[in-house]
């Protein structure tokens, strides 16, 4: 779209690359909270979001299509034309799944910025962009994300650029997207949504301003090339560690076993000797210990067209017989046939039989007559046990009219005839599933696979040259099984535990919240300021008496944590004591920045001052005021808060709110939304759980949020400040906090031009992970080493040495084990004993060297001591800095 309102299209954009939002939801077709109106250009269709209850969120088949898009990804946009009520609060767009949201755009008239909220390495995240976008009119906004790398666009125009945490793009199963708010409940977005849509794509703001023209390539363009060779460092460490293997398996031999023999019928055969069980004509071998035996070998038939080879009693062949031949039917020695009489065939001649039929108990229409038999039997009638004869290995299985024989399971016809079946030796056809380490051993109708000797049965396929689970050599965690395997052993977790066995936690369904850790299956151990089955209740350690902080300041709660904030007419001295003791008295008088008028006297008070007023005309006891002159006594409200009532007394002027009169019907509700009592101007919390009346306040993951008139608004806590150079910030806790060690800093970006050599001698960028060699669940990363040197430098006075302590990153492994802990801890020690040994000698000679008195020259001191304390600083910077010259005090 150009500066004119008329929307621009094309730029050869794949639609493969985008989602158009409002087609997608198919928002013609809803009519509960949103209607169709007039947009800021005709070319596609706006929306109004009432003011009611709606729920406008995409369908099951289009939030997978966005999870797939969004898979992978680094680099995307959002853009939309919107048109927002004034002063009100709402998210234009939401992509959550529960209570974390993977992207979220929110706009706030009653603070008067954008935010952005995402999720980086499974903690939320937060970017408060001032602006005002709820002014009822509208605006084209396109945020840009690039791995790290964060625009804002409002009509056009470049409004932030920052860095932030890569925000993680591969959403979990069952994320949703909503359109004009956060949920059901929450977040409702007053005002018009037009040409909402996400574009996967590099500088996708181009495609709502085609005049910004991209000038060089993104983070994420490099990014990916860094990625790139790292994914083929890993590739290369994994194929090294297979070929190893592979060398190691080949240098093992698996050879000889010990004959074993056969006993049958009390007679004792050697491996391979043969015999003959005439019984049932078979003949038999010893093999491995097992009897195998075939049945013995019958010649081919070559019987006369005038005959057929039928079973002979007495014989282990068949032999050939003469054929009946009736009415075109072929009739082997011993079949009947019912003509007119039952007749059988005998020497190739039908022969009349007699034998009369048995009666049958059954209906007529359950006779059946079965195959060459002249009398019908009843529908069920079991043939095998008169039917034919079956050997040992075969079986008889019935039919509707006959009965037949069928080989068992491992074992084949003799020669097509199912009645003889004979064993497959699986071995020697290699139809066998025995693994490594085994032998395979031929049995009757089956095989086995036996150990080779020195190894161990792992199943019935498998064996393994040690028992790595029975003697305890294995790397299973005591919360898994281990099982034998042929190459060792393996891990399986126990229920109730998550793992690949050699590391295996416990599960807790509904989880642990604010870095609670899952001790035992669905048990909790909360971290310090949490508590609750799921850590789910902060501990307000201000309320419960838990912290007493020093009188100059007051206890201020944060999520899991507190902090001891100086009141009004105190600051901190730069210490930043935890308990509040750093909050000193600010000296109004000193600094002029009382209100004492005329020939008043300031006179400083801990935490305020007092103005006296000698007797005389002078002495009016007015006050100054925003360049005008308030009168003693009197009593205005100021200008830009409805809500504040100042007042002027002698000279000094008094601020405070408004006092709320929740029985006086017409109390001002927006100066005392506590006394608005309406349902509608209620709220639910973010779990929907808690009703909160209006000008009620709470925190949320990590957020201040408000009820106001039925709209509920958050923003990021604000933290307190922090003089150290390193900070980190804990599992569970809202706020960074001071570390010494560098490389446990999160305020520390890694050099990737920078690189280190692993086991197998390979460079790693900075920055970059990988599995240890050899320990599958040992993974190292590229990152600076702290390496503590010590060196005596003279400072301040000839007399006083000072020993500086300068740390030196270098790229290397970090790999900490206890040893150097302790060590580094003994120097922590020593280097604060010599602190403190410094100090006292520091003050006692800049006290001798000073010599006045501090009843008379009490501000003189204070200065002095400033000046002193500045000095510190500056040469303690230019010795970490690495500079040899100091200034002399």
């Amino acid at each position: 779209m150009d500066g004119s309102g008329e929307r621009v299209v094309g730029f050869g954009l794949d639609p493969d690359l985008q989602l158009d939002i409002i087609t997608e939801l198919d928002l013609v077709n809803t009519t509960l909270g949103v209607t169709q109106v007039s947009g800021l250009h005709n070319t596609s269709k706006a929306f109004l979001f009432q003011d009611a209850e709606r729920e406008i969120h995409a369908a099951p088949h289009v939030s997978e299509k966005l999870i797939q898009l969004f898979r992978n990804k680094s680099e995307f946009t959002f853009l939309a034309t919107v048109q927002q009520k004034p002063s009100t609060s709402g998210v234009i767009l939401s992509i959550r799944e529960l209570e974390h949201s993977y992207f979220e755009l929110e706009s706030s008239g009653l603070r008067d910025e954008i935010r952005y909220h995402y999720v980086h390495s499974g903690r939320p995240r937060t970017e408060a962009l001032p602006y005002r976008l709820a002014d009822g009119q509208w605006h084209r906004v396109a945020l840009s994300v690039s791995a790290s790398h964060l625009l804002l666009h409002i009509d056009c125009n470049r409004i932030y650029e920052r860095v932030i945490d890569p925000p993680e793009t591969n959403l979990p199963p069952g994320s949703n997207l909503w359109l004009g708010q956060r949920n059901q409940k929450h977040g409702l977005f007053k005002g018009i949504i037009q040409d909402g849509k996400i574009i996967f794509m590099p500088n996708g703001y181009i495609t709502q301003c085609p005049n910004l023209n991209r000038t060089c390539p993104t983070c994420s363009d490099f990014l990916s090339l860094v990625q790139g060779i790292m994914d083929l460092q890993e590739l290369l460490a994994k194929m090294t560690a297979k070929l190893n293997y592979a060398e190691t398996r080949l240098s093992q031999l698996e050879n000889c076993h010990c004959e074993k023999t056969c006993q049958v019928s009390g007679l004792l055969y050697r491996d391979q000797d043969s015999w003959v069980d005439g019984d049932h004509c078979r003949n038999c071998t010893c093999k491995s210990g097992a009897v195998e035996c075939r049945r013995m070998s019958c010649p081919p038939l070559n019987c006369s067209p005038d005959s057929l080879p039928v079973h002979i009693a007495g014989e282990c062949c068949k032999v050939c017989r003469p054929k009946c031949i009736y009415g075109g039917k072929v009739l082997a020695e011993g079949q009947r046939i019912l003509s007119k009489s039952c007749q059988e065939c005998r020497g190739g001649v039908l022969v009349k039989i007699t034998e009369a039929c048995p009666l049958l108990n059954c209906s007529e229409k359950d006779h059946i007559l079965p195959e060459n038999q002249c009398c019908s039997v009843c529908r069920g009638h079991n043939f095998c046990a008169e039917g034919p004869k079956c050997g040992e290995n075969s079986e008889c299985k019935n039919w509707n009219t006959k009965a037949t024989c069928e080989c068992k399971n491992g074992y084949i016809s003799v020669q097509g005839d199912s009645a003889y079946c004979e064993d497959i030796d699986e071995c020697a056809a290699k139809m066998h599933y025995c693994h490594a380490n085994t032998v395979c051993v031929n049995l009757p109708g089956l095989y086995r696979c036996d150990c080779v000797p020195g190894y161990i049965r792992v199943d019935d396929f498998s064996c393994t040259e040690h028992d790595d689970c029975g003697s305890g050599q294995h790397n299973c965690d005591e919360n898994a099984i281990c099982t034998n395997t042929v190459q060792g052993h393996s891990c399986t977790c126990k229920p109730g535990y998550v793992g690949n066995g050699t590391i295996c936690r416990a599960f807790c369904e509904e989880g642990c919240r604010y870095g609670g850790t899952c001790m035992a299956p669905n048990k909790c151990i909360c971290p310090s300021g949490f508590t609750g089955s799921h850590c789910e209740k902060d501990i307000d350690e201000c309320t419960e008496g838990i912290i007493e902080c020093h009188n100059h300041s007051r206890c201020v709660n944060l999520p899991g944590w507190y902090h001891c904030e100086c009141r009004s007419g105190f600051h901190d001295d730069g210490t930043y004591s935890l308990s509040g003791e750093s909050c000193i008295d600010i000296d109004e008088c000193a600094l002029r920045t009382h209100t004492c008028w005329n020939d008043s006297a300031c006179i400083n008070l801990a935490g305020g001052f007092d103005c006296l007023c000698p007797s005389g005309p002078s002495c009016s006891g007015d006050c100054p005021h925003e360049g005008g002159l308030k009168r003693n006594g009197q009593v205005w409200t100021l200008k830009e808060d409805r809500c504040s009532v100042c007042s002027c007394k002698d000279g000094k002027i008094f601020c405070r709110r408004t006092a709320c009169d929740c029985q006086n019907p017409s109390v001002d509700l927006f100066c005392c939304p506590e006394c608005d009592t309406r349902v509608t101007s209620q709220c639910l919390d973010q779990n929907g759980h808690k009703l909160y009346r209006s000008g009620d306040n709470w925190t949320h993951s990590c957020q201040q949020c408000r009820c106001l008139e039925g709209e509920v608004d958050c923003w990021p806590l604000t933290c307190p400040s922090l003089s150290c150079e390193y900070t980190t910030l804990l599992e569970g806790e809202c706020c960074p906090r001071c570390v010494s060690d560098p490389c446990l800093a999160d305020n520390i970006a890694y050099d990737i031009r920078k690189t280190c050599l692993d086991s197998y001698g390979l460079s790693r960028l900075s920055g970059s992970v990988w599995t240890m060699a050899g320990s599958p669940c040992t993974t190292c990363k590229c990152k600076c080493e702290m390496n503590v040197h010590l060196m005596n430098q003279k400072v301040f006075d000839k007399h006083i040495s000072l020993q500086i302590i300068t740390i030196v990153c270098n790229c290397n492994i970090h790999i900490v084990s206890w040893e150097l802990q302790q060590q580094a801890t003994n120097v922590r020690m020593r280097t604060k004993d010599r602190k403190d040994h410094m100090q006292i000698e520091i003050t006692k000679k800049t006290t001798d060297r000073v010599n006045i008195t501090e009843r008379e020259h009490k501000e003189d001191k204070k200065h002095y001591a400033l000046r002193f304390r500045q000095h510190l600083d500056d040469n303690n910077h230019r010795a970490v800095n690495g500079e040899t010259s100091f200034v002399n005090w």
